[in-house]
């Protein structure tokens, strides 16, 4: 019988290594090898060959798996996988993949918490994040001072930042009075603290900003502050669908409830409530 090619930069891709666009570049740059040898643009390779990018390598497979993590950044955490401050990353806590890796869907700064989605598939990732596809974010944000629905039609018609015009499709009240305001937004794009400044364009300070939405994923109230869960298939199916990719095979991380890193998240979840209720 023989076994299914793939075109190396799907390959790439598909574990999480970067878009088909940016493995074609390092395909172009000399930067992946096949059985020892420098890859071509328009090579195939089958599980039996060894795949190597930058010197790591990268488990091939007959079927490609496609997970994705719901992440729930607490403040303080930063978005990159290594810091020379040594500062605590978004990627110190996620479960290991052989041979693949997690890429972060979008970003938050180091103020924000909240949802952030993870997955080993670098291309649904890519699009995902282009600005092209419109996808949703939407935010809890808590505002200091007095919201009028002058501040709110201004930002909802367009207000014009230093990097270009950026609008919310919708505000709501959610909750609060005074200066402790809260209210869910909604944004297409995900560019550098989009949300704080076009408050901050009506003479507004943001005190609090969680992402509780990608997409057609929301954040659970289950998934506690620096803790992940699973998107289940058909979650995922969903996602894939909005940016026109095809549904993929799935394997839980989790084996089963003994599974030690899921003890260790319960025990983790148990100190917390532990400590919450000693204040």
């Amino acid at each position: 019988m023989k076994m299914s090619e793939e075109r190396i930069q799907k390959v790439l891709a598909n574990a999480g290594s970067g878009s088909r666009r940016e493995m074609e570049r390092a395909i172009d740059e000399g930067r992946v090898l096949v059985n020892g040898e420098v890859a071509k643009l328009g090579d195939k390779i089958t599980p039996r060959d060894e795949l190597k990018l930058d010197g790591r390598t990268i488990k091939v497979e007959n079927k490609a798996v496609r997970r994705v993590l719901v992440y729930n950044k607490p403040e303080g955490e930063i978005c990159t996988r290594k810091d020379p401050e040594g500062r605590h990353t978004v990627f110190d806590k996620l479960p290991n993949i052989n041979g693949e890796r997690w890429v972060a869907i979008g970003r938050l700064d180091i103020n924000t918490s909240g949802l952030l989605l993870f997955t080993n598939d670098g291309e649904m990732a890519n699009r995902l994040m282009h600005p092209s596809r419109q996808i949703e974010r939407e935010y809890a944000v808590r505002v200091l001072g007095e919201v009028t629905q002058e501040h709110i039609d201004n930002m909802c018609n367009g207000v014009e930042l230093e990097d270009g015009p950026a609008k919310f499709t919708d505000v709501q009240f959610f909750d609060g009075k005074g200066a402790n305001q809260w209210f869910h937004v909604v944004i297409m794009e995900g560019r550098n603290r989009e949300v704080r400044r076009l408050w901050e364009s009506q003479g507004l300070q943001v005190s609090r900003l969680k992402r509780v939405r990608y997409g057609s994923v929301f954040l659970d109230s289950e998934v506690r502050a620096g803790t992940w869960q699973e998107l289940p298939k058909k979650e995922i199916d969903k996602l894939a669908a909005t940016v026109e990719l095809p549904a993929m095979p799935w394997k839980s991380i989790v084996k089963n409830k003994f599974d030690p890193l899921k003890r260790k998240m319960e025990k983790q979840r148990t100190r917390r409530s532990v400590g919450k209720g000693r204040k």
